[in-house]
């Protein structure tokens, strides 16, 4: 069971990442999460944030990997502890920082799962099926137009789920060709829309007002775009991971490989295969740093082969 000084040094830690570094709610829970862990591992041998030693954080990381922890979970929870301990010698909570030494495991950064054009026509084509089937409830209406609406704006604009969740019913203007996403760090950015994700979002408008109608009720008066009866009011990554796995399943494609984040992935690298430069990428995607998006440079080493190939004048044919 965690210590109430621990509980009291994550909060302290957590206000900081907030105030200073402008983290977000995702990274926080994470942080959050990883630091009770440990803290509770530590529990169990009488100690707590301030008088664990090196010793006892090699003991928690030989206990992830007993747990069947991913490298990649790991090296992230090392790198919580590194931030954590880091932030409480500076506060002078602790004279050392027992973290400093620690080498974690080697992470390889794998290429990101993508669904093929072919694919993503089959999700599109399948959801708007679903979603122009005559005769068929207001409300059932409503979550198929709700769920091609999400599907269309995602693959358009790469958001990331918890931004494409969270936008404001002011994104689907009918003149609007940009929208105003706000990403991590609360940072803004500015990302264009197509037509089809705007035709989409017309036709979600609309089954939003019938199905309103049939429950004495205007759906279209909240401020988010996909709004919820949950607690933050607009619907969540979960419920549209679940809606998106069971659309995959009813176009023919395996539900494991298909999620928000492969079509993030999936926007981005068919953009860069088209010819699209990193660094466009890299804004659009909201990517402060571009090494972060460099794990799409096998996309553009491919399209450079290929021109090589097919236009170098002493290629062989």
């Amino acid at each position: 069971m965690q210590t109430s000084s621990d509980v009291q040094l994550t909060d302290l830690f957590l206000d900081m990442l907030a105030a200073e570094q402008g983290a977000g709610g995702n990274t926080l829970s994470a942080y959050r999460g990883d630091l009770d862990d440990l803290s509770q591992f530590l529990s169990h041998s009488g100690k707590c944030f301030t008088d664990a030693n090196t010793q006892d954080l090699r003991d928690y990381l030989a206990d992830l990997d007993a747990r069947g922890f991913k490298s990649s979970s790991v090296a992230r929870r090392l790198s919580s502890m590194r931030h954590l301990f880091r932030f409480l010698l500076n506060e002078r909570k602790r004279a050392s920082d027992p973290a400093a030494i620690l080498s974690g495991p080697k992470r390889a950064r794998g290429l990101p799962k993508v669904l093929s054009i072919a694919d993503v026509d089959r999700l599109l084509g399948q959801a708007k099926q679903l979603a122009e089937t005559p005769n068929q409830p207001a409300l059932q209406k409503l979550r198929a137009a709700r769920l091609a609406c999400l599907l269309e704006v995602l693959y358009a604009t790469g958001l990331r789920v918890s931004e494409l969740v969270a936008l404001p019913m002011s994104a689907a203007r009918r003149d609007a060709r940009m929208i105003v996403v706000r990403g991590k760090g609360n940072k803004e950015r500015l990302v264009p829309l197509n037509d089809a994700s705007r035709q989409a979002m017309t036709y979600y408008l609309a089954a939003m007002e019938e199905a309103g109608e049939e429950k004495k009720k205007s759906l279209a008066a909240s401020k988010w775009l996909f709004p919820s009866s949950g607690e933050s009011g607009h619907l969540t990554r979960q419920h549209f991971a679940r809606d998106l796995k069971e659309l995959a399943a009813a176009a023919g494609l395996p539900p494991r490989l298909v999620s928000p984040h492969v079509l993030r992935h999936a926007f981005a690298s068919h953009l860069l295969h088209n010819g699209a430069d990193l660094r466009i990428v890299q804004t659009l995607l909201g990517h402060t740093d571009i090494s972060t998006t460099q794990i799409y440079t096998h996309v553009v080493e491919e399209r450079l082969k290929s021109l090589v190939r097919d236009l170098h004048p002493l290629a062989e044919k």
